[in-house]
């Protein structure tokens, strides 16, 4: 069993290790100025826009001249909607500078990266491109790894607990199945603390020597994910006190609803009809309610608490964000509870096969029953998961959270299939002859009468023993009393005396040999209670054997233990998948953030426009050259151009800009260049206030009453 264990970590480890760093959820879909643009006149601002909102923190928002020196003011802020800014010191000489940010998205992921923009001319610069890299290298393995164990901790102390309470009660009482469900809470607290002292370096730094940075603990407590963290811990206090109750009081009132059973046969073995009978019946009955009050409370508790901790991941990562996030959250703390309870369910299970004697068929077709929801369960709230964070069928094949997703569903097809198996051996166990179990049972009862038959008897023996002596004792004085002759001649004359004194030496004799009879009783019924409980421990151990060779020889448990073990296999590698897809960008965020991409790799370079004009009046040809860079959503540098057929600056009173986007009904938008130059007009921060496909219409006047409109249509954004 142990290799076994340690071959399924290995295996986790092994997917982990070769993880790339954990993808964000949030990406830079614009800038202003844009990536790679050169402009001619410095900006007093840098604004980065992303694909949702994200946390920023000091330092978020850094611009690097070419020499690595900071130029910006330091103070990033949050301007509209998923766009933040941070002003840079006016008057920046020509060059090449570089945009890092590092930010926390709105699903506690972090998100960094880089970008470049010109002034004037591109130059060499000594920053790195790739900028700062958050939640790679050791801490984000660390984290990944803490993530990992934390969901493991989850499923196994959750569904543990409620194989205990809903399939086999008998189970709280069982070691193997206290130390699964403890070790899930300790694994579950530890996981959870170290994630607290992770998280600062995590998203920040990324150094193993800022784990143990106490100020950077009180920074995460301040956050979102710091709050989910610390419920965390104070819901795994009360857990704590549920274990306490489930493994304590509720063990101790099943054992003594056990005695009470064997006390209320005995009475009818006795006689039936006693008022002695009657009164153990009901103070069983009695016991049995409250047995069964003490079961309803742990199950509710427990489910209170487990849908607590399943809320801690729920608040903070993907159902938090994003689309429907009020439907989304108690979705996911469905789907969770599920996965506990069926997943956590099979390793209680797993346990009971092979490190208990003997687990009845009925505890094992109950937990088929609630498996079988539990899949519903997962299925239901799996697809709408999936629909949210997927969004189209092309994210589902072309986006790494997608393919994730596809691997997930295979896997979860393979549980399910080996599931089926053992369903099929679970039919055939409830459906074998209960000998076994039987055999065990009346072992256990055998032994319990054995052990409570010796505790009378010692009691018997010990009181024989005490009534031996003290017979012994009242002997003595009885046969002094035969001798009061001599008592009374001894007080009237000395002849009679010796006589006396003998007479009453021998009865001091027999007195003695009285008690020295009585101790020898007494002696023996010491050591009664000591052979009657190393006999019954004998009994005890020779049924353990003989239940555990039924066990071993039955072919069905044996094929349900085989079934059980596969699907625990399985279950460990999908575990591993579901952790990596928590911290992988959805596919919904990544086609958009690809689609913004994409736009900006197409207006590259600004937007150049040539339309013709005629104005109807003499010498009122000629041709309007609009130019817009870097023709993106947010601010923008204009210029115009009017020409001559003969392509000469044609120089005119009066140029007009409008922008109008009628599929938003945005519009028109007017915009009054200033002259320049001869034929050159310029209009600087022209705000286009979303990307589409906009119409653009100059009017150009060539005389005092000629004039005209022309306009073209071209994508912007």
């Amino acid at each position: 069993m142990r290799g076994l264990l340690a071959l399924l970590l290995a295996v986790a480890g092994a997917l982990f290790g070769g993880a790339a760093p954990a993808s964000a959820h949030a990406a830079l879909t614009g800038s202003d100025p844009a990536q790679g643009t050169v402009v001619d006149k410095a900006p007093t601002e840098v604004s980065l826009t992303f694909s949702e909102q994200v946390t920023l923190s000091d330092g978020s928002l850094r611009v690097l001249d070419p020499r690595a020196q900071r130029v910006d003011t330091g103070k990033a802020s949050h301007l509209d909607g998923t766009t933040y800014g941070v002003n840079v010191r006016p008057g920046l000489p020509d060059g090449t500078y570089t945009v890092t940010y590092q930010v926390v998205s709105a699903d506690s992921h972090p998100v960094s990266g880089a970008f470049t923009f010109s002034i004037g001319a591109p130059s060499s610069t000594t920053v790195s491109p790739s900028g700062p890299t958050a939640g790679g290298g050791v801490v984000g393995d660390l984290y990944g790894f803490a993530r990992y164990v934390s969901y493991a901790g989850f499923i196994v102390l959750v569904g543990g607990a409620a194989f205990v309470l809903a399939c086999w009660q008998r189970g709280a009482g069982v070691r193997p199945m206290q130390r699964l469900v403890v070790s899930g809470w300790v694994a579950l607290t530890a996981a959870t603390l170290a994630l607290l002292l992770l998280r600062g370096s995590y998203a920040g730094s990324g150094k193993v020597a800022d784990i143990f940075d106490l100020s950077l603990v009180g920074q995460v407590l301040q956050t979102k994910t710091g709050a989910a963290l610390v419920s965390r811990l104070l819901l795994l206090a009360a857990g704590a006190l549920f274990i306490a109750v489930l493994f304590g009081a509720y063990v101790k009132r099943d054992a003594d609803d056990t005695t009470d059973t064997d006390t209320t046969d005995g009475a009818h073995d006795a006689g039936s009809g006693s008022v002695g009978g009657d009164a153990s019946v009901e103070e069983t009955d009695d016991r049995a309610a409250e047995k069964q009050d003490l079961t309803f409370g742990l199950a509710v508790g427990g489910t209170v608490v487990a849908a607590g901790l399943a809320a801690t991941w729920a608040m903070a990562e993907h159902a938090s964000t994003g689309i429907q996030p009020g439907i989304a959250m108690p979705v996911d703390v469905l789907h969770l509870l599920a996965v506990g309870v069926w997943l956590g369910g099979l390793a209680a299970l797993l346990v009971a096969l092979y490190r208990v004697p003997s687990i009845d068929a009925e505890a094992v077709r109950r937990f088929s029953r609630v498996a079988f929801g539990s899949v519903l369960t997962l299925a239901a709230t799996g697809v709408y998961q999936s629909w949210r964070q997927v969004g189209s069928w092309s994210a589902l094949t072309g986006t790494t959270y997608g393919q994730l997703l596809l691997v997930k569903v295979g896997l979860v097809a393979l549980v399910v299939g080996i599931a089926w198996i053992s369903r099929r051996w679970t039919a055939q166990l409830a459906d074998a002859p209960a000998t076994a179990v039987a055999t065990r049972r009346r072992a256990q009862d055998g032994e319990k009468k054995e052990k409570k038959r010796a505790m009378v008897a010692a009691k018997a023996s010990a009181g024989s023993g005490v009534s031996a002596k003290a017979g012994g004792s009242e002997k003595g004085p009885a046969t002094a009393s035969g001798t009061g002759k001599g008592s009374r001649a001894s007080g009237n004359g000395t002849d009679a005396g010796p006589g006396a004194s003998r007479k009453r030496g021998g009865s001091g004799a027999s007195g003695k040999g009285a008690a020295g009879k009585g101790g020898g009783s007494g002696s023996r019924a010491s050591a009664a209670p000591g052979r009657a409980a190393q006999l019954a421990r004998q009994q005890a151990a020779m049924a353990t054997a003989r239940t555990k060779r039924d066990r071993d020889a039955d072919p069905v448990r044996a094929g349900l233990r085989r079934s059980v073990l596969a699907e625990t296999a399985v279950a460990v590698v999908l575990l591993a998948v579901t952790t990596a897809l928590t911290t992988t960008e959805p596919g919904r965020t990544e086609e958009a953030a690809k689609t913004g991409i994409a736009s900006a790799s197409q207006r590259s370079g600004p937007l150049s426009l040539k339309i013709p004009f005629d104005t109807g009046g003499q010498d009122g040809k000629g041709t309007v050259q609009v130019t817009i860079d870097p023709a993106r959503v947010g601010g923008n540098q204009m210029h115009v151009y009017v020409v001559r057929p003969n392509g000469k600056a044609f120089d005119v009173p009066e140029v007009k800009v409008e922008f109008t986007l009628a599929a938003k009904g945005i519009g028109p938008l007017p915009v009054a260049p200033d002259r320049i130059a001869t034929g050159h007009w310029s209009a600087g921060g022209v705000q286009i206030p979303m990307a589409g496909d906009w119409q653009i219409a100059v009017t150009v006047r060539t005389s005092d009453i000629d004039q005209v409109t022309v306009n073209k249509n071209a994508k912007i954004g």
